[in-house]
């Protein structure tokens, strides 16, 4: 929990470096907390089956753009590739897989042009 607090606080930093850790724990609780809001509005009454969006669950999705984009730009840093490599996720489903690659790759052991090593630093 308290690595997707430290992606919440870092909200629209888009330099520096993400360990795997800090990414694919926020990964793993934003996932779960969309779960629960989609249960919630299909609970509530509020999920809209045509649009397949419900009201909770559609505004969390909205309010977590900048930080997904965020913490995926700032782990992207950490293995020594520019954020805007996450655009290659458009190509159909060979972006998916090399992005994905990507952020699954340990941490540059050394300092890059985006800053020192957070493994190094905790």
């Amino acid at each position: 929990m308290n690595w997707f607090l430290l992606a919440l606080q870092k909200y629209a930093v888009f330099h520096g470096r993400s360990r795997r850790r800090e990414y694919w724990y926020y990964t793993l609780f934003y996932l779960l907390v969309l779960a629960a809001l989609i249960w919630a509005d299909v609970w509530f009454g509020t999920y809209h089956a045509k649009l397949e969006v419900g009201l909770l669950s559609g505004i969390y999705a909205l309010a977590m753009v900048v930080p997904s984009i965020a913490v995926a730009a700032r782990r992207l840093h950490d293995i020594g590739k520019s954020g805007w490599w996450q655009l290659i996720a458009l190509i159909p489903f060979i972006g998916a897989i090399v992005l994905f690659a990507f952020l699954v790759r340990d941490s540059q052991a050394t300092q890059n042009e985006y800053g020192a090593n957070p493994k190094a630093m905790a």
